[in-house]
């Protein structure tokens, strides 16, 4: 097998790689080894899981999302009514045949 191969793990994978690490019984080095993994990507994750920790418990997270959410999809609407009329103006100028 190729090194340079870039592989793509699933989270339910990475979730059990910081889930081991965190239980402390193990280094990384040996948390790596056991699940193939470079002892640099386990903190990498590791760094990923604990700064995403203190928005686990932010309240109203799900209406924020929601918001987020319509909003993209109202901004999409207004970009192909857009192009719609941009491609309307071009044909009546004789731009587009």
């Amino acid at each position: 097998m190729d090194k340079n191969i870039r592989r793509n793990h699933t989270p339910d994978f990475k979730t059990q790689v910081v889930l081991a690490v965190l239980k402390g019984d193990k280094t990384r080095s040996e948390v790596g080894n056991q699940f193939g993994v470079h002892p640099t990507q386990v903190d990498k994750w590791k760094l990923k899981v604990l700064s995403g920790l203190p928005t686990l418990f932010i309240e109203g997270k799900n209406d924020v999302l929601k918001e987020r959410d319509s909003l993209i999809e109202e901004l999409y609407k207004q970009i192909g009514q857009l192009k719609v009329e941009l491609d309307w103006l071009k044909k009546k100028m004789g731009l587009i045949r």
